[in-house]
């Protein structure tokens, strides 16, 4: 009888071990696909700066959604370059540049995905297209150390007198792609005197310094005194933290830059990154767009800067213009880079 017994409870403890052993092998994949789930939903976003907005947008994108955001924070010329690289195994869903015509370019590639969201009902036509469309728009202008010793700038030219020699220095238009716009917009407004402009600047004493952030920092500190077609956003944080720097838009014009996202079409997450354009096109979106010192691309959100509509710009490139490259190419010849 013992024996009988104790033989039923073996048998009884191995049907449940088996059972056990089956549940907690099914709660193991179940657990495993739900995170496999997750990691599927996680977009990439390359942008060209600000790394902060950038973080700010993701936090908000995935508080509303549940969807975790990669951000790869560059230089507009090296996060072109690592999309081109990449071109075998597309890994970037969204983009944020900060040149329009990095956008234009991979528009006639065939790379990006057509997408109008509802939320840019009050971006102006001018900042959007079937396939791109504004995230918010800086201005290129002189920055000047208040502190410096030297008079006041009122235009581009100012800084390619005396007073301002080997006191200048400007961002890397191969790194900028705002800087480049510039270039192209004075270019296409006063032709050949644009260069005459730049050789003086080189003349003078100009240095190409990097980046807009590594421009900015030596007339930060007083080591120069200006910069010559620098990014105002970055700019005006400076101011707000204390900084003796002036924002200063040339009397003759200047160029806007607006920064335009779009959607891969190699994207596996299309349909989170068309939500993300939507967030960040959102009125809780273009707020944070605005508290980076930028202008917001839709019309009815509030800035505390000045707007596109109040400043003397530049025309814009015709097709009689320069191409990027060339433009790019002169420059850096001018300036020993080559």
């Amino acid at each position: 009888m013992m024996n009988r017994t104790l033989s039923t409870f073996r048998k009884n403890h191995t049907t449940f071990s088996r059972t056990k052993t089956g549940v907690m092998t099914a709660m193991t994949l179940s657990l495993a696909m739900a995170a496999g789930s997750a990691q599927a939903l996680t977009l990439t976003l390359y942008t060209a700066g600000p790394g902060s907005l950038a973080k700010k947008l993701a936090a908000g994108y995935e508080k509303q959604t549940g969807v975790k955001v990669d951000v790869f924070q560059a230089t507009t010329g090296k996060v072109m370059a690592r999309l081109d690289a990449e071109q075998a195994n597309p890994r970037a869903d969204v983009l944020i540049s900060a040149s329009w015509d990095t956008a234009t370019d991979l528009e006639k590639r065939g790379w990006l995905l057509e997408y109008q969201s509802p939320n840019a009902e009050q971006v102006p036509a001018q900042f959007k297209t079937p396939y791109y469309v504004a995230q918010g728009i800086s201005a290129l202008g002189i920055v000047w150390n208040t502190k410096s010793g030297t008079t006041e700038p009122k235009d581009w030219g100012d800084l390619a007198k005396p007073e301002f020699k080997d006191k200048v220095t400007t961002p890397d238009p191969s790194l900028s792609g705002a800087s480049l716009d510039l270039l192209i917009g004075l270019q296409n407004a006063h032709a050949q005197q644009a260069w005459k402009l730049f050789e003086d600047l080189k003349a003078n004493g100009m240095i190409i310094a990097g980046p807009n952030a590594q421009a900015l920092t030596p007339v930060l500190q007083g080591a120069k005194a200006a910069v010559f077609g620098a990014v105002d956003y970055v700019s005006y944080a400076s101011v707000q933290d204390g900084e003796s720097v002036k924002v200063i838009f040339p009397s003759s014009g200047t160029v806007i830059a607006p920064r335009p996202m779009m959607i891969l079409k190699s994207s596996q997450q299309q349909k989170e990154a068309k939500a993300f354009i939507d967030y960040a096109l959102s009125p809780e979106g273009q707020k944070l767009v605005a508290d980076a010192w930028l202008m917001p691309a839709r019309t009815d959100i509030d800035a505390k800067r000045p707007l596109f509509k109040s400043l003397k710009l530049l025309p814009e490139a015709s097709q009689a213009s320069a191409s990027r490259k060339e433009v790019l190419e002169r420059f850096a010849k001018l300036f020993g880079q080559q």
